[in-house]
């Protein structure tokens, strides 16, 4: 019997123990890559999203982060079926308005006075819904935030309506 004991704890000791990984904190950095001014090194990079001006475009918001990419930027690839690229200051009139057409924001966070980058046909809707130029339901844009892709769908004129950087005289 002392036999068997013996075996089965030397046996049972030699299971190997499981050993897991170590997972250290891991931070990821995120920088815009700066435009060549190379002619030969310029190509082949990619080059920078352009705001309405045709300037690099303008950081937009970072609480909650914004952007199709959660950048903080209203970068509109071509993947990006939506078109997130107006750069709006979001209200409760306008976030009442989404969320009666099927787009509760406020589930991603959104208060009145957040920044976010809208969907250029949410912001061509809600402005074609307005009842004056002063209509809060309208988001307030910034310009030099805003995608250029955005002029796919909305005309300069009306963005700068509702625009809270008036750089454009």
């Amino acid at each position: 019997m002392r036999f068997l004991r013996t075996l089965v704890s030397n046996w049972t000791s030699r299971v190997p123990t499981r050993r897991f990984a170590q997972v250290h904190d891991v931070q990821i950095k995120l920088e815009r890559a700066k435009p060549s001014t190379n002619p030969t090194t310029a190509a082949s990079h990619t080059t920078m999203e352009r705001n309405v001006f045709q300037k690099p475009l303008s950081i937009h918001g970072t609480r909650p982060l914004t952007g199709y990419m959660r950048t903080g930027y209203c970068e509109a690839p071509r993947s990006d079926a939506g078109n997130h690229s107006v750069a709006g200051i979001v209200t409760d009139d306008f976030l009442d308005f989404s969320a009666a057409w099927g787009n509760d924001l406020r589930q991603a966070g959104l208060t009145d006075g957040c920044k976010w980058c809208l969907c250029v046909s949410r912001w061509k809707e809600v402005f074609d819904a307005r009842t004056g130029d002063i209509d809060r339901k309208v988001p307030k844009v910034v310009l030099a935030a805003t995608n250029e892709r955005a002029l796919e769908g909305v005309r300069m004129e009306d963005l700068k309506k509702f625009a809270v950087d008036g750089h454009w005289n």
